[in-house]
C-alpha cells in the first residue's frame, strides 16, 4: 500500500510506503518492551540488593553482639584478676608486718631486713630470649605465687609463735642480778651466821651496795607479797609462773604493790638494811615449787 502526498510548492509529491509505518510501530513496541524489561530487571536487582543488605546487617548485628559478649567476658576476667591481686597485696602486707615483728623479736638488723625496700636484682638482658608471657602461663604463675605466699605465711606464723614462746620463757624465767650496782657479799648454802657466829644455812644470795640504790626484778611476773616479814625486813615476792618465784629482802622502800605486774629489769625497791641485816644489801632468793634453790644458777643467765 502506497500513500501519495501532494504539496503546493513546486508540485512536489511525497510517496511513502505503508511498510514505514509498520516499522515505526514495531520500533515503539520494542522500546516499550525494553523499558519494561529494564524496569523488571532493575526491580529484581534492587530486591536482591535489599536481601544482601538485610543479610549483611544481620551479620553485623551478630558480630556486634559477639564483640559485646567478648568485652563483658574480658571485663569479668579483669575484675577477677584485680580482686585476686588485691587479696595477694593484702596478704603481702600481712607478711611484711609479720616479718617486721620477727626482725624485732630476733634482734636482727632492720636495714638488712627492710621489708619496704624492693629486693636488689639485676644482670645482663638476653634480647633474643625476651618474649611476652602467655595468659595461661601468667595465670599459672599467679597460682604458684599465691600458694607459695600462703605456705610462707604459715611457716612464719609458726616461727613467730616459737620466738614469742621463747621470748616469754626468757622474760619470765628468773635470770640476772637483782641490783643495778653492787657486789656479791654472801653465797647460798652453809655459812657462819653474822649475828651468832654459828653455822647455819643461807637460803639466798646477798648483794651489798649503797643505801637507796636500785633493786630490780629478774623476770616478768606479778607481785605476790609486799610488806614486812620476819627476818627479811621489808620484802617483795614476785611470782613468775611455771612454779618460779623470787624474793627481795631488807629493802629501804618499796615502789610496787601486791597484784602489780612487773617487767624484767624494772626497779621495784630501794636498797636498805631493814630486818635482820648488818648493812645495806638485798637478800635475794629463788623458789621453785615453793622450795628455795641456788640463785647462782640464774644470776649468770
Amino acid at each position: 500500500m502506497n500513500i501519495i502526498l501532494f504539496t503546493n510548492k513546486r508540485g512536489q509529491v511525497w510517496n511513502f510506503e505503508l511498510n514505514l509505518l509498520r516499522f515505526g510501530v514495531t520500533a515503539v513496541t520494542g522500546l516499550v518492551t525494553l523499558i519494561a524489561v529494564a524496569i523488571y530487571t532493575g526491580t529484581r536487582i534492587a530486591e536482591d540488593d535489599l536481601q544482601h543488605v538485610v543479610k549483611w546487617q544481620s551479620m553485623v548485628e551478630s558480630q556486634q553482639g559477639e564483640i559485646a559478649e567478648a568485652r563483658r567476658s574480658a571485663q569479668a576476667d579483669i575484675d577477677a584478676l584485680t580482686l585476686r591481686i588485691g587479696k595477694m597485696q593484702a596478704q603481702m602486707l600481712r607478711l611484711n608486718a609479720l616479718g617486721e615483728r620477727l626482725v624485732d623479736q630476733g634482734s636482727l638488723d632492720k636495714e638488712e631486713f627492710d621489708f619496704d625496700a624492693v629486693p636488689a636484682m639485676g644482670g645482663p638482658a638476653d634480647v633474643e630470649a625476651v618474649q611476652s608471657v602467655p595468659l595461661a602461663d601468667f595465670l599459672s604463675m599467679l597460682d604458684a605465687l599465691d600458694s607459695e605466699m600462703q605456705d610462707r605465711e604459715q611457716k612464719l606464723s609458726v616461727l613467730e609463735s616459737v620466738l614469742m614462746s621463747r621470748s616469754l620463757h626468757e622474760r619470765v624465767m628468773p635470770s640476772g642480778k637483782p641490783v643495778s650496782d653492787g657486789w656479791l657479799s654472801s653465797k647460798y648454802g652453809k655459812r657462819n651466821d653474822p649475828f651468832t657466829g654459828k653455822q647455819d644455812f643461807h637460803k639466798g644470795l646477798d648483794f651489798a651496795g649503797k643505801k637507796g640504790s636500785e633493786v630490780v626484778t629478774v623476770g616478768d611476773g606479778v607481785v605476790s607479797w609486799e610488806g614486812k616479814r620476819s627476818g627479811y625486813g621489808n620484802m617483795i615476792e614476785v611470782n613468775h609462773g611455771n612454779g618460779y618465784a623470787t624474793r627481795y629482802g631488807h629493802n629501804q622502800k618499796h615502789l610496787v604493790k601486791v597484784g602489780e605486774k612487773v617487767k624484767k629489769g624494772q626497779q621495784i625497791a630501794l636498797m636498805g638494811s631493814t630486818g635482820r641485816s648488818t648493812g645495806p644489801h638485798v637478800h635475794f632468793e629463788v623458789l621453785h615449787n615453793g622450795k628455795t634453790v641456788n640463785p647462782s644458777r640464774y644470776i649468770g643467765k
